[in-house]
């Protein structure tokens, strides 16, 4: 049974910061790509970072949040963390975890006032 389960989320404040974490079950993160997407209100859908290789050797960070988020992985916990760092008020969205081929996490809510 594969699942995604996305911790970490909360309400800060701008300047502040957060770690989200993604534990996956059913199958081993090194042996898929593994993102962060999220989905502010009232906005499209963002790709925020990525391992696109499954060697975890290269990745993809949104020019939104270069500089600022931080994908990380630990093989030995199964999971893929983002942190998220210098939050700004458009950072608040619905954050998940996804998986190739077309695994979801449930998401979790990131609020920056």
């Amino acid at each position: 049974h594969v699942q995604l389960v996305e911790s970490g989320g909360g309400s800060v404040q701008a300047g502040g910061s957060l770690r989200l974490s993604c534990i996956a079950s059913g199958y081993s993160v090194s042996s898929v790509c593994m993102a962060w997407f999220r989905h502010p209100p009232g906005k499209e859908r963002e790709g925020v970072a990525s391992f696109y290789t499954t060697d975890g050797q290269y990745t993809y960070t949104a020019d939104s949040v270069k500089g600022r988020f931080t994908i990380s992985r630990d093989n030995a916990k199964n999971a893929v963390d983002l942190h998220l760092n210098s939050l700004k008020p458009e950072d608040t969205a619905m954050y998940y975890c996804v998986s190739t081929p077309d695994y979801w996490g449930q998401g979790t809510q990131v609020t920056v006032s």
